[in-house]
């Protein structure tokens, strides 16, 4: 388990929770919106308060009342995160009159027993002096005044809660790093089954599960143990074609989703295995691929359709005509509901990353070269032909190799295609994308040629 404190972020409905969320960590990492109700998971963050290294949650606002379906899945969301907290920073709206969610959310919150610093929030609107009096009657005592938006009061909140971790004996020091922590992001179309295989893997509902597309649309990160090793999941909302993406809310969560992608490791694409392939699963893969990732698919709700080697031969088959450009991609068959074969996507991990931090040697990486150079020629439609001179792999995770050929602008598209399918012939690298670079022996211009996807 993280031994860093926990500080979570809780109030009604659109008092500023998620913008004091990303003021604090520096970075636009939560949702912000005027409609109510934008986050819905626990989005949680590391930062650094004073040498203190603390978790950081944004929640779902709190609200007076039952709620039904998805709604009521965000107010127990909002309630695990203020069991599991160390410290509750307690948002009130001041540029608003108190209303009844304000005094039951202050209510939950002194049933907890937990230690609540309260904040003023938009304490930047003309006559906030006035209103600010009625925060009192919460019964918190002295408010924290703040402007998350222009960063007025954010260095007195932190010193607040460095205070609250002082006394409850946290020690400041280092932020503690896993060295090999996996960062694995689950992607996939709407409802493929990205959260429940996150809590299937957790054992618990830490990410909201429904039936309605588009339930996730923040990513949330989810620390877990398995066999002694620690792994990141990243779910994601679920991506569309960039023509499809619609503009506000769900623009947002797609380029959340996208950053997701660049901090991870591997990218599982999970498919609706009861619907079967569709030309947007494809879509998906290329954002993996742009950026280089290790990648696994995964043909989810196996439970849902007739299970027996015949079905998943025609599903291998379907996958192998339709991603013929990632014939290295593992596939795994499995169930989230039933918590089938979910484990092997760990195992897979290892091996991936195994391959992704595999480095070969200059000389015997120069002598295959050499090898495969000779036995097919670089061909050009233009007059100076290019010539092989030598290469070596320069970095690892993703394993990136570096090629000098005498005129490197003249060759042609699909050699790199060939280059990098010798190289996995020989080497593996199986799981990961490669990534391939030339330059000219004698310029320093230096040009990325990918694999024609």
């Amino acid at each position: 388990m993280d031994p860093a404190p926990i500080v979570a972020i809780v109030g009604r409905p659109n008092v500023g929770k998620s913008t004091l969320f990303n003021r604090l960590i520096g970075k636009k990492m939560a949702i912000i919106a005027e409609e109510a109700g934008t986050t819905r998971d626990r989005v949680m963050q590391k930062m650094d308060c004073h040498g203190y290294f603390i978790n950081l949650v944004d929640t779902g606002g709190l609200e007076y009342g039952k709620k039904e379906n998805i709604e009521e899945d965000i107010q127990s969301q909002s309630h695990v995160a203020i069991d599991g907290a160390d410290v509750i920073l307690f948002i009130v709206d001041v540029s608003a009159e108190l209303t009844s969610n304000d005094f039951a959310a202050a209510e939950i919150l002194r049933k907890s027993k937990k230690d609540i610093i309260l904040v003023a929030s938009k304490c930047d609107n003309q006559g906030f002096e006035d209103r600010i009096y009625n925060i009192y009657e919460l019964g918190f005592g002295e408010p924290v005044k703040i402007s998350a938006i222009h960063k007025l009061g954010i260095e007195s909140l932190t010193h607040t809660i460095e205070d609250h971790l002082k006394k409850q004996g946290f020690k400041k020091g280092e932020q503690i790093k896993i060295e090999d922590q996996t960062n694995i992001c689950i992607l996939g179309k709407p409802n493929a089954g990205k959260s429940s295989l996150v809590n299937s893997l957790l054992g618990s509902e830490k990410v909201i599960v429904s039936d309605v597309p588009g339930t996730t649309r923040d990513s949330t990160d989810t620390e877990v143990v398995y066999k002694e090793k620690t792994y990141n999941l990243i779910d994601t909302a679920g991506l569309r074609k960039r023509g499809k993406i619609e503009r506000g809310i769900e623009k947002f969560s797609a380029l959340r989703c996208l950053m997701a992608i660049e901090r991870s490791d591997i990218v599982i694409l999970l498919i609706d295995g009861s619907k079967g392939l569709t030309s947007q699963d494809a879509h998906i893969v290329s954002y993996a691929l742009e950026h280089n990732k290790g990648l696994i698919i995964g043909v989810n709700k196996i439970d849902l359709f007739e299970e027996g080697e015949e079905t998943r031969d025609s599903i291998t088959h379907r996958l192998q005509r339709k991603f013929s450009f990632i014939p290295w991609a593992p596939v795994i068959f499995l169930s989230a509901k039933n918590k089938k074969n979910i484990y092997n996507i760990f195992e897979l991990a290892d091996k991936i990353m195994a391959e992704r931090r595999k480095r070969i040697p200059t000389p015997e990486f120069n002598s295959f070269l050499q090898k495969i150079t000779f036995k097919h020629v670089p061909a050009s439609a233009r007059q100076k032909k290019p010539k092989f001179k030598y290469g070596s792999q320069v970095e690892i995770e993703p394993p990136t190799f570096l090629f000098f050929f005498k005129f490197a602008n003249n060759l042609h598209f699909s050699y790199p295609r060939y280059l990098e399918n010798e190289i996995r012939k020989e080497y593996g690298f199986q799981g990961t994308a490669i990534q391939l670079k030339f330059k000219n022996q004698t310029s320093e211009n230096e040009q990325s040629l990918k694999t024609s996807q």
